[in-house]
């Protein structure tokens, strides 16, 4: 089934990177999920927000406007019964069509699920890539960390 951006998630891209944008169209084209954009570009008072509330841990967050001029992320989330939905069976096909569509597109992401290495070294299928969620948090609790991030729907822009 084909799906495509609504009104909601092409607004959301205002002021993403080009080379994000692109992949994300590539992405809706190819994807066996439908999902949404819920975040692009934020602005300064509303990453405070998301980090107060503890949605966020950073202030210098890729969302926010980058030295280009861009933000240099999106959220990209599963869209389940007429609903945005953060459940990660369904997040996995979202981050294999963008793994195709950055591969064909031509532009390095780091994806949120796995955030120690580049989406185009982890595998292409949603198996693939479930299996390397587990073997990151496996890596950061081998490495001491009390709590390991894991932010399924983010992607941004490797430079």
């Amino acid at each position: 089934m084909a799906y495509h951006l609504g009104a909601k998630s092409r607004a959301e891209l205002a002021g993403v990177h080009p080379d994000l944008v692109k992949v994300v169209e590539r992405a809706i084209q190819i994807v066996t999920q439908d999902f949404g954009v819920h975040d692009g570009l934020r602005t300064d008072a509303e990453q405070a927000k998301y980090v107060a509330a503890g949605t966020s841990t950073t202030l210098d967050s890729k969302h926010l406007r980058q030295n280009d001029g861009f933000g240099h992320a999106v959220d990209l989330v599963p869209f389940i019964n007429g609903k945005l939905r953060w459940e990660w069976p369904a997040i996995y096909p979202i981050a294999a069509a963008m793994h195709q569509a950055a591969r064909e597109r031509g532009v390095r992401l780091r994806w949120g699920g796995v955030w120690d290495r580049a989406l185009s070294d982890l595998p292409g299928d949603a198996d693939g890539l479930e299996k390397a969620v587990h073997a990151y948090v496996a890596r950061r609790k081998r490495a001491g960390a009390k709590r390991v991030l894991t932010d399924g729907p983010h992607f941004e822009v490797l430079r």
